[in-house]
Parts: C-alpha cells; structure tokens; sequence
C-alpha cells in the first residue's frame, strides 16, 4: 500500500490522528508549549517529528526542545552551506562566510549543552551563546548594507527555538560556590601563573619579532597550539605584531612583557568591508583563554566605523593588566562568561559591547575623542529576557582621555542596543564629563521599557543619579542586596574558576 506524507494523511484521514501524534496527544502538545514565548514553532516541530523522549515533566519537555532546536540548527547550518553560490559581492559574500562559523558554533554549543553534565546556570550560558551567534550572523549583513537577498534565504525558527529553550531552562540564582576567595572555575595551575608573575618563563612557545623565539608571529603561535585540557602558554615578547589572530584552541594563554611593551595591532574594519564580528584584531574562541600584559589595538579610526581591537567567544575567559584600544567598537564581549582585571579599554562610541555574562573590574576606560562628538561607553546585546547576560563594571574608573573637550562632547554610560540590553556601574568612579542624563536612547524609545540599567554606590562628579533619565528600565541601587547578584561572585559564578587562573579578583562588593 503506497504510504503517505504525515501532512497529508492528517488532510485525507483528520480522524486518524485527532488526539495522538508520536505518542503525544495533541492537547498535551498545545498544554506544553503554551508555557514557551514561541508556541507555534514548538507546536509544528513537536507534531512533525518523532522524539525518543516521553514528555512526563518539565525536565522532560526541556530536553525535547533542545533536541529540536538542536536538529533545526544543523538543518540552518547545511542551508547556510547551500546558500554560499548564491552570493552576489563581496560583502554579501563576507556577512554569509560569518555565519557558516557561527552556526558551527551554535551547533556546537547546542550539543555542549545536551552530552555534557552541567549545571543548568551553565546550560542557560551556553544557550545564550548559540542564540547570540545567530543574531551576529544577521547583524553581519546589516553591518555591510546587504540585507534584502541572501538574508532572507537564511531565515527559520533557530532562534525561536533556542528563545523556547532558554525560557524553559530558567532557574532562580543560586549562591555560587567558593574557593580560597576565588570562583572555583579558575584552576590552580592557572592562578599561580597569574599570581607569580612566572608565566613568561612557563611559556611552552615563544614569539619574538626578532628571530629568538620558535615563531615570529603570534597567529602562527596560537595556529600551532594544541587543544588540550592543560594550559598552554605563549609569551610573545616585546615589539609591535601588525597581523589578525583567531585563537581556536583551548586553553591558551598569551602572556606579553606589558602594557605599551608587546602590541598586537590591526585595522580591520566595517569602513573597510568587513563585518564587525571578523574586524577584530585579535579573537578568542577557543574556552578557557587567558591574556595577561598586553596590548589590543585597532588604527582603523573613528571615521571607520566599527573596527574591533579584541573578541571573545572563549567560555570563563580571563584578561589581567591587558590594554584594548580602538575608536568604535573596541572591545567585543561577543558570548560565554569572561573576566577583566585591571585592564584599560579606550574608545567612542559603543567600545564595550556584546552579549556575553561579563564582569570588568578594576579597570580604567578611557573616553577619546569623537568625530561625531556623542561618546556611548557601552552598548549590551542582550535579545532575549532569559539570557544570562550583561555588562557589569565594578570598582573602576571612567574618565576622558586629554583630547576630549567635555563642552562640546556629550557622554553617556550606554545605549541599548538590543531588546534587553543590561548594564550595571557599581562603586565605579564617574568622572565630571558624563552627561547628567547619564544614557543615552538607541532609536526613540526602543527598549526603555525592557532594558535594565542601574548604577550604585557611584563616585565622582559624573556620578549624581539626581538627574538621570526616568526610563521604566533604568534602576538607582541603593542597597547592597540589590546590587550582590551583579558581583563576580554571583553574576558570573567567579568564585569557580576566577581563582585558578591566579587572577586577584573581588567576589562581592
């Protein structure tokens, strides 16, 4: 007897399958995903395909979700394979060579989350990053002006699912666990490098421009680095390395001889044709990265656009007296957990930004000066509520560099660039160039409603909150209970791993 598609026999024979699909009866099917912000994705998946899954709990219905989402991002990644002919120029060509990495990588994460055992705080950081790596793949067609052909070839449930997924897997904080002060996650071979200053002289390979090292540029380094569950160090010595690096390996550390000492440079750039996801100078995406007495520099300018200094994808990442300088854009906190102490970050507009869980403290931003003279120091990314994202900046300093005439610039915390864009100043001092408004709008008044911004226990003379916007989403804190879930400890679970790596760190307030 010749057989039929399921769609058609539900046409021909509705009576055959009115209550039960796949061993689901269909008002269980609509019973469960009506509890997802995407009911109708959740509903057409569940009914068209077979799942080894029994759907008894909550639990159950969550792993479901992730194995649907999990096939239909490999499905997006063969479509986006498929897609690549189709390309018309070179900047259609090099916003769909983004996504053929970032679906790679949200397939990846996708199965990091489903055949590892994890804790569901790391579950919900993994889907967060699989959900960002596909709103980079289409903000890479916006960022080059091509968005009315190749993009719509791409487009399908993915990120509707993974939303689906993250709403699901949403758990109430819990208190991180604690070691010697550190989050436990830092391991003890990392943390005495850190702490000792011996990591040069631990290094497994050297880089030197001039010929003492085994290599003599830094990408043929970190190409060369195995990935393996040991740390393994690279110390690139003093000079200036003009090249463009992506770090895929795990467990890397590039170690330089300082600040101002051991440059890595580019100049990259949106102005320059390429997105800002591939600009930058130097990329992390391997987990478990370190940096430490180093500087990142783009010299593509302001008038450029978008041009990236440093990008990092690297789960529990970690950044110790490293210098980030660029104009627009400069430090991408692209996705995953990530960490930086001490360290100095210059730029314009929108120069700490991304989606990842990140905590900057004891840091020293410096605003330079614009061309278009409206300076925004953040601009966070977060698309979806249940992510596990934001920027917070601890116990720092944000001050303008000398070239900056305050009276004719105006300043601002941040902008939200996305939906749920969440940014936290906490006993930072705030130097008297802020705008007394304090942040800045994006586009009227998207996102005011549901962004969450907040500052506390603030000094300086930039930081009175007297007359700060009155956004719904904009929050004065005024007790440490408020602000202890935005702390390293709590915010980014740092007392697990932060310690390891040697790194000092404050884990509360």
């Amino acid at each position: 007897m010749a057989s039929f598609p399921l769609v058609t026999t539900l046409l021909i024979f509705p009576f055959l399958f009115s209550t039960i699909v796949y061993g689901y009866s269909l008002s269980s099917i609509k019973s469960w995903c009506s509890q997802t912000p995407y009911p109708q994705p959740c509903e057409y998946y569940l009914t068209n395909n077979a799942f080894n899954q029994t759907i008894k709990s909550k639990s159950d219905f969550f792993k479901v979700s992730l194995e649907i989402a999990m096939e239909r991002a490999k499905k997006g990644e063969e479509n986006t394979h498929a897609v690549g002919p189709k390309c018309r120029s070179p900047q259609e060509k090099a916003a769909w060579a983004d996504c053929l990495e970032l679906y790679d990588f949200t397939v990846q994460k996708l199965s990091q989350t489903k055949y590892t055992k994890c804790t569901q705080y790391e579950s919900q950081t993994w889907l967060s990053t699989a959900l960002t790596n596909l709103e980079t793949c289409k903000n890479g067609f916006y960022d080059l002006g091509v968005t009315n052909y190749v993009l719509p070839l791409l487009s399908n449930n993915v990120t509707k699912l993974l939303s689906n997924t993250l709403s699901l897997n949403k758990v109430p904080y819990q208190q991180p666990s604690y070691k010697d002060g550190f989050p436990t996650w830092v391991k003890p071979g990392d943390r005495k490098l850190l702490q000792t200053s011996s990591a040069a002289s631990k290094a497994n390979v050297v880089v030197a421009k001039d010929g003492s090292g085994k290599y003599t540029t830094v990408k043929a380094a970190t190409d060369a680095a195995p990935s393996g569950s040991g740390r393994y160090v690279i110390y690139v010595k003093a000079g200036v390395y003009n090249e463009q690096v992506e770090i895929k390996a795990k467990n890397v550390m590039l170690v330089g001889d300082g600040i101002g000492k051991t440059i890595i440079t580019g100049s990259k750039s949106v102005g320059g044709g390429t997105t800002t996801f591939r600009s930058a100078t130097v990329a992390a995406t391997g987990d478990g990265f370190i940096a430490q007495d180093i500087t990142f520099r783009n010299t593509a300018g302001a008038a450029n656009h978008q041009a990236v200094a440093f990008r990092s994808g690297s789960d529990l990442s970690v950044f110790y007296k490293c210098s980030f300088e660029g104009y627009q854009d400069t430090l991408y906190v692209h996705s995953e957990r990530q960490f930086y102490r001490e360290c100095n970050i210059y730029g314009t507009v929108d120069f700490i930004f991304g989606n990842a869980a990140v905590v900057l403290q004891n840091c020293n931003i410096f605003a330079r000066n614009p061309p278009a003279k409206t300076i925004t120091v953040t601009a966070q990314g977060r698309t979806d509520p249940n992510q596990n994202t934001g920027i917070i900046i601890h116990n720092s300093r944000v001050s303008a560099q000398s070239d900056l005439n305050p009276s004719s610039v105006k300043s601002y915390l941040g902008r939200p660039w996305q939906k749920y864009s969440r940014t936290v100043f906490m006993k930072t001092v705030l130097d008297g160039f802020i705008n007394p408004a304090g942040w800045l709008p994006w586009d009227g008044n998207f996102a005011l409603d549901t962004l969450y911004y907040a500052e506390y226990a603030n000094t300086g003379s930039g930081s009175s909150t007297s007359n700060r916007v009155t956004w719904k989403g904009y929050h004065v804190l005024t007790s440490a209970s408020q602000a202890s879930p935005f702390t390293v400890g709590n915010f980014i679970a740092g007392n697990s791993w932060i310690g390891n790596t040697g790194v000092p760190f404050t884990s509360g307030l």
